[in-house]
C-alpha cells in the first residue's frame, strides 16, 4: 500500500505522513462554538477531517486512532446570545451542541472519540497560564493575563507573516494595558453577572485560543500528529495556540502536522454571515438527503475552494441515484471479502484527493454494472461498497435511497417490469413503445433517470 501523504500547512508542501506511534495515532480538529445553527461551511472542516479519520482507521486500525474534536462552550458570542435571549449559558450551549451532533451526523460524520468542552478544563488552563508566566512568556496587566509574543521569536511561522502584516490584517485590539499591540489575552476579567471562575489572576475566564492549547495537551499529549481546521483559523488561533503550547511546553512542538481546508462560496462571495449569504446544515438537510450534502463537500480538495450551487447537489444527486441504481440491481448478491480497490485508495493517500477518489468510484460502479456471473458480482459489489465506506458514502438501503420502502410490493414489481419493458424497447430503438411505456410511467408519478449504468425510478413527491 502506498503511504499516505497530507499537505503541511507549516511545510508548505505534501510530506509523507510518520505517527509518533502506529498504534497511538492523534489528531485534534477545532470544532464549533455552540451559540446558534451552524452554516454549511463548518460543516466543510467536520466531513473532512471525518474522512481523514476514516483513512487512519483503515491505515492503522480503528482502535489505534485518537480523534478529538473539541465545543467552545463559552466564548463573547455565547454570552451575548444569552443575553439577548434570556436563556442561560448551559441552555445555549446544551441546546445548539446537540443540535450541531445531528446535523453533522445526518451528513455522515462520527463522532469523534474524545469531544472535550472548554467549560470542563478551565483547571487545565489555569495551570498553563501560569507556566507561562512562570517562564517569563506571558503578564498579568489590569486583571488580564496576555501572551507576549516578543517572547516567542518563531511566532508567525505558520501564517508566513511578519507580526507587523499580522496585525494590521486582523481584528487585534490594541489595549492601554498591552506591552505589545500582537500579546493576546489568556485570561480576562469576567463582568458582573457574566460566567467566570476564580483563578490566581482573579474572577475570569480564558482567551479563546488558550482552549484548545489546554484541551489538547489533556487528552493528546503536549506533542501530537495532526492538527486540523479551517483555513480561517490558521491566523490568529493556530498562530497563537503554536505559541502558547510551545513555550508552555519547553519549546517542544504542538502539533508535526498542520492540515487546513478550503473556504466554501456563495458565487465569488466566502460564505459568512456578514454578507448574508450563509445556508444552516439544519435547513439544508430538510431538503437534501445528508449523503447528497456530504457527497457535495467531497466534489472538490479539502484545499480548494468549493463553489456551493442548487446546481451542484442536484448533479450531486444524480450522481447518488447511479450508484445506488446499480447497488439495488445487484441487491440480492452476497459479497465477498475484499480490499478497498488499489484505484480508489491511491488518491485517497495522495493528500485525501477525493475528486479523484470519486471518478475512481464511478468506475468502480460501472465493472459492477457490467458483472455477469455470480462471482463477478459478488466481487464487484464489496469492491463498490469497501471503497463507499472508506469515503462515507453508498452505505444505505438502495430501496430507502429510493423511497421505494413504503410501496405495495405489487405496485414495485409492476412498476420494475415498465422499467424493463422501456429498456427493452430502447435497446431495439423501438421508440413509439419506449414512449407508450414512459407515458404509463408517468401516469404511476414515477419519475425514470436514464444513466451509463441504466435507469432508476423514484415516485415523484
Amino acid at each position: 500500500m502506498t503511504m499516505l501523504t497530507l499537505y503541511d500547512t507549516m511545510a508548505r508542501h505534501k510530506r509523507p505522513f510518520e505517527p509518533i506511534d502506529p498504534d497511538r495515532v492523534t489528531m485534534y480538529v477545532c470544532g464549533p462554538t455552540v451559540y446558534n445553527y451552524a452554516h454549511i461551511g463548518n460543516a466543510r472542516p467536520a466531513v473532512v477531517f471525518d474522512v481523514l479519520s476514516r483513512l487512519l482507521r483503515h491505515i492503522y486500525g480503528a482502535d489505534k486512532v485518537i480523534y478529538a474534536r473539541n465545543i467552545t462552550d463559552v466564548d463573547d458570542k455565547i454570552i451575548d446570545a444569552s443575553k439577548q435571549t434570556g436563556k442561560s449559558i448551559d441552555e445555549i450551549t446544551s441546546h445548539f451542541g446537540e443540535i450541531y451532533r445531528q446535523d453533522v451526523g445526518a451528513l455522515g460524520v462520527a463522532m469523534p472519540d474524545i469531544e472535550p468542552h472548554a467549560t470542563d478544563h478551565i483547571g487545565e488552563m489555569i495551570d498553563m497560564i501560569q507556566r507561562l508566566i512562570d517562564t517569563g512568556h506571558a503578564y498579568e496587566a489590569e486583571g488580564h493575563v496576555l501572551f507576549s509574543v516578543s517572547s516567542y521569536e518563531k511566532y508567525g511561522k505558520l501564517s508566513r507573516r511578519s507580526l507587523d502584516d499580522m496585525i494590521a490584517g486582523a481584528r487585534v485590539e490594541v489595549a492601554p494595558y498591552k506591552k505589545d499591540p500582537g500579546d493576546f489575552v489568556l485570561w480576562k476579567p469576567a463582568a458582573d453577572g457574566d460566567p467566570g471562575w476564580e483563578s490566581p489572576f482573579g474572577r475570569g475566564r480564558p482567551g479563546w485560543h488558550l482552549e484548545c492549547s489546554a484541551m489538547s495537551e489533556k487528552h493528546l499529549g503536549e506533542t501530537f500528529d495532526i492538527h486540523g481546521g479551517g483555513a480561517d483559523l490558521v491566523f490568529p488561533h493556530h498562530e497563537n495556540e503554536i505559541a502558547q503550547s510551545v513555550c508552555a511546553h519547553g519549546g517542544k512542538t504542538m502539533a508535526n502536522y498542520w492540515l487546513h481546508n478550503g473556504f466554501l462560496t456563495m458565487g465569488t462571495d466566502k460564505m459568512s454571515k456578514s454578507l448574508g449569504n450563509v445556508q444552516l446544515i439544519h435547513d439544508l438537510a430538510k431538503e437534501w438527503p445528508g449523503e447528497v450534502l456530504r457527497y457535495a463537500l467531497l466534489t472538490a480538495h479539502y484545499r480548494a475552494p468549493l463553489t456551493w450551487t442548487a446546481d451542484l447537489l442536484a448533479k450531486t444527486r444524480r450522481s447518488l441515484d447511479r450508484i445506488y441504481g446499480v447497488l439495488r440491481r445487484l441487491s440480492d448478491v452476497e459479497v465477498a471479502e475484499v480490499d478497498v480497490p488499489e484505484i480508489f485508495l491511491a488518491p485517497m493517500l495522495d493528500d485525501l484527493n477525493t475528486p479523484k477518489a470519486l471518478s475512481a468510484l464511478f468506475q468502480i460502479t460501472a465493472e459492477a454494472n457490467k458483472a455477469e456471473t455470480p462471482e463477478a458480482k459478488a466481487q464487484a459489489k464489496a469492491q463498490l461498497l469497501a471503497a463507499g465506506k472508506l469515503i462515507g458514502l453508498a452505505q444505505g438501503d438502495p430501496d430507502e435511497w429510493f423511497g421505494l420502502t413504503d410501496l405495495d410490493p405489487s405496485e414495485r414489481e409492476k412498476i420494475d417490469g415498465l422499467i424493463e419493458a422501456r429498456n427493452r424497447a430502447r435497446a431495439e430503438k423501438d421508440w413509439t413503445l419506449a414512449d407508450q411505456v414512459r407515458d404509463e410511467l408517468n401516469a404511476l408519478n414515477v419519475q425514470v433517470d436514464d444513466g451509463p449504468e441504466g435507469s432508476t425510478w423514484r415516485k415523484r413527491g
